[in-house]
């Protein structure tokens, strides 16, 4: 009994100190605890949830090397939304979650969105990261998941719904275009203060495009046409007797956030229609399909290059490189689908981060059975599968496939 009370004591005692201890101190303190732990250290007080919620703290884990870069992986299913989450860099921190996250995926426990997703609004949806959390823009509703905390936070929707629509975090800000028969706008959205606002009209009416960012470039990839097709300041006309289908497949708009300026529209060499794109280390990586093959391209987007890192080349070149490892029979289809995640390069132009790699997700359909039905025999290409591809080794690997529960994902990067 005495043993017991002596315990009490001491532990508040011990919580009684730390409380005492100047914010600065008590920040640096706190900025070395597991991340294993953040979700219980959040709940201690007030204080301390506001300091693990601040972007100071974030920034001091960052250099003191605590932080690390995860994949994860969202999915709708009648029992909630599962996360799962994979570190795909090799490294000592990514050891302290313990080895299942260590050596595949971790699986979190399904948290309830009753009334805000579905399994078919979701397949819409698109999913964003800005510094530890990953929001989740749906057509009427955006949710904030905390990737510290493991909690869901109701965010404010869109001004304009959409479906199939790009987006991408450029300096800390969302960027959503496309997905709108019946507007060609831009939203901007302010996580501080949880605002969307419109700041400008894109080039072409898409629907069913990707996102990406590089050096304040917000791209708006691929898609098709929708609606009557622009109409607005920006429009661009097709030349040369290219079918408008084809020019919005295998083209991509860039848009300049800080001046506002819609910059000249690209073509990926050879055309194709693209299945995927992201980015990663300064660079566009795009896959694109095309009638009898896949290609995998890389777009040079370091506007502030940084000299000696990358080699050669410069803004707006193309570079084909090494396609994905997968059957030269497959031609992508609504049967198979794939995302594309770019990991690294966020702080390329300083040298300060020299991380380059795309990870290619199976999220829908088996490459098994469309071979199958085409009379072909295959075997090892099941759903689920991942692909990691080194941009400065200019190679691809195998990675740790989905788990099963795990299916229709929306997959994103995050630093945590």
């Amino acid at each position: 009994m005495r043993s017991n009370t002596n315990n009490r004591l001491e532990e508040s005692s011990s919580l009684f100190l730390i409380s005492i201890l100047p914010d600065d101190l008590l920040l640096e303190c706190l900025s070395r605890v597991p991340s294993t732990s953040l979700s219980s250290l959040s709940l201690v007080c007030r204080k301390w949830f506001q300091i693990l919620s601040s972007a100071s703290y974030f920034d001091l884990r960052r250099i003191h090397g605590h932080l690390r870069r995860k994949i994860y992986a969202f999915s709708v299913t009648d029992y909630g939304v599962y996360a799962a989450n994979h570190c795909i860099e090799e490294s000592d921190d990514c050891q302290e979650d313990g080895g299942a996250a260590s050596s595949g995926w971790s699986l979190s426990s399904p948290f309830s969105a009753s009334g805000m997703l579905t399994q078919g609004s979701f397949s819409h949806s698109r999913v964003v990261s800005i510094g530890k959390v990953i929001y989740i823009v749906n057509r009427d509703v955006t949710l904030g998941y905390d990737t510290w905390m493991g909690v869901i936070m109701v965010k404010s929707p869109m001004l304009y719904p959409r479906k199939k629509f790009a987006t991408a975090n450029v300096n800390g800000r969302i960027y959503i275009s496309g997905g709108a028969a019946r507007n060609e706008v831009v939203e901007e959205y302010e996580p501080e203060t949880d605002t969307w606002r419109v700041v400008s009209e894109a080039p072409r009416r898409r629907y069913g495009c990707i996102g990406a960012a590089v050096d304040g470039v917000f791209y708006v990839i691929g898609g098709l046409k929708i609606g009557g097709g622009g109409g607005g300041k920006n429009e661009v006309v097709a030349r040369g007797g290219c079918s408008e289908a084809h020019l919005y497949a295998s083209s991509m708009d860039l848009f300049d956030v800080q001046s506002r300026v819609w910059l000249r529209s690209r073509t990926v060499p050879g055309g194709g229609c693209v299945v995927a794109a992201c980015a990663a280390g300064g660079y566009v990586y795009i896959l694109a399909s095309h009638a009898v093959e896949l290609s995998f391209w890389r777009f040079d987007g370091r506007r502030k290059r940084s000299g000696g890192n990358g080699g050669g080349g410069g803004f707006g070149e193309w570079c084909r490189m090494q396609s994905p490892p997968l059957p030269a029979q497959v031609r992508l289809d609504s049967s198979v689908r794939f995302s594309c995640v770019g990991i690294g390069g966020e702080n390329h132009t300083s040298g300060g981060d020299t991380t380059n790699k795309v990870v290619l997700v199976q999220v829908l359909g088996c490459i098994d059975d469309l071979l199958r039905r085409s009379g072909r025999s295959c075997r090892g290409m099941k759903e689920g599968l991942v692909l990691v591809y080194d941009g400065n080794a200019e190679e691809w690997s195998r990675g740790v496939d989905l788990p099963e529960v795990i299916r229709r994902a929306s997959c994103v990067s995050v630093e945590c």
